[in-house]
């Protein structure tokens, strides 16, 4: 295998290959926050119903979490693949996966139509949403951050982040045309449907741009070492939980309040406003379709600041104003004044977007790079399942324990103490080469 190393691919073929990532990513996000919002809507009565409505939003928020458990699942079995056959043949097959459980959710009989049958079916689909973005998200970013230099990663490799609120901007703003324009039974009866049987579009979409990137010329390199070496390589999953394994917790440390917040801010939300402040659901989803705008055009900036003053300065600053920021968002809510409450979900989400932002480079540029998929995606997506995937569900147990969002707040306050002690231990990032691999052995042989 020849390879020629790149670090500065033109300016076209950047533009291509972070636009086919951002747009992959878009559509993944789409179909994963569909699921969420529509947790929060109607899953609740076409799932799971029950007398108490609360409760059948606990059970729909439940199976929301189960995507979660499977992530990390996803990141083991994608990073090891991803690390062996390359980024990009991994990134489609996550791609089809994803597309495909949301478009069968959309064709899914409801319980009153099949019973029991229907939400179990309904968790599967889940379950396959959540392995194939567990593989996405470090994809993703690496085939970004391993094709750009040191100088500008952080700004570019955020741009795949962008494609998160855009993902959410899409679906909220598909639910929110529906449900205005609907009477609330068509919505409910049919008009959800909707928004997940566009998802085949989109994927045929993403999967057509995706196809035409090239690989990551890192990772080429990588390989065609490995390729030469006469020593067998290790598992890329042992490897990287025997050598980096520090670097694995800094990693889900880092994401702990990141997880967190965002669902709260963006999907707990949702049933906060209409079940607990009585107030209509396009309130709730218009404040996070103008947030998510915000969202999507901060992320880059705060990418691009970490370039020039270090990922863990800008990253403390999302960490530390979300503990504060949390303390606000829900008595801004309370006011029931739509231009406050969009202020309190755009103020969490500028915050959140302080350590969006940096992350994508900031995990890359922790790992060596014939383990940097599997060690990226496991630190990841194992704080997906403890921080983000349990977020609504407690959140939404907390407020049925006190009738209160004070306990809420405190749970996220606690989360940022523990993503600011995980920046504390790590080591700055910033202008580090991604052309590095993990074990002492390789350090040698270069």
């Amino acid at each position: 295998m020849n390879v020629t190393r790149s670090d500065s691919p033109s300016g076209t073929s950047l533009a291509r290959i972070v636009g086919s990532s951002m747009i992959g990513t878009t559509v993944e996000w789409y179909d994963f926050f569909l699921y969420g919002s529509a947790a929060a809507l109607v899953f609740n009565t076409a799932f799971f119903p029950t007398e108490d409505k609360l409760i059948g939003t606990l059970l729909a928020f439940s199976s929301f979490a189960i995507g979660f458990v499977f992530r990390p699942l996803g990141g083991l079995v994608f990073g090891h693949f991803g690390d062996r056959l390359g980024r990009k043949k991994l990134l489609v097959l996550s791609l089809l996966l994803m597309g495909g459980a949301t478009f069968a959710v959309g064709l899914l009989p409801t319980f009153g139509a099949i019973g029991v049958a229907a939400p179990i079916l309904l968790t599967l689909l889940r379950v396959v949403q959540g392995f194939a973005l567990g593989g996405e998200w470090g994809g993703a970013v690496l085939i970004v951050s391993e094709h750009t230099d040191s100088a500008r990663r952080g700004f570019w490799a955020s741009w795949p982040q962008a494609g998160v609120p855009t993902g959410n901007l899409l679906a909220t703003a598909v639910l929110a045309v529906l449900s205005a324009v609907q009477s609330d039974e068509a919505f409910e009866t049919w008009g959800w449907r909707i928004p997940f049987l566009l998802s085949g579009l989109l994927v045929l979409v993403g999967l057509w741009i995706r196809l035409s990137v090239s690989e990551s010329p890192v990772f080429l390199e990588a390989a065609d070492k490995a390729q030469r070496r006469s020593i067998p390589e290790q598992p890329p999953i042992v490897r990287v939980l025997r050598e980096q394994w520090r670097e694995v917790l800094i990693a889900s440390g880092a994401r702990f309040v990141e997880n967190v917040c965002y669902y709260v801010i963006t999907a707990f939300v949702l049933t906060y406003i209409t079940e607990q402040l009585e107030l209509s659901e396009s309130i709730a989803l218009n404040a996070v379709l103008v947030a998510s705008v915000v969202h999507f055009v901060v992320i880059p900036i705060w990418g691009a600041l970490s370039d020039r003053y270090g990922r863990r300065g800008i990253y403390l600053i999302g960490a530390v104003g979300t503990g504060f920021w949390i303390f606000a968002f829900f008595p801004l809510l309370g006011t029931g004044s739509f231009a406050l409450i969009a202020l309190g979900v755009t103020g969490g989400l500028i915050l959140h977007a302080a350590m969006y932002g940096p992350q994508a480079a900031f995990m890359s540029e922790l790992f060596g790079t014939r383990v940097r998929y599997s060690g990226a995606s496991i630190g990841y997506q194992l704080a997906s399942v403890i921080a983000g995937g349990l977020a609504p569900t407690v959140a939404t147990g907390l407020l049925a324990a006190f009738d209160s969002w004070v306990p809420i707040a405190i749970y996220v306050a606690l989360g940022a103490a523990v993503t600011s002690v995980a920046i504390l231990f790590a080591t700055e990032t910033r202008g580090s080469s991604l052309h590095t691999e993990s074990t002492p052995e390789t350090e040698i042989a270069r």
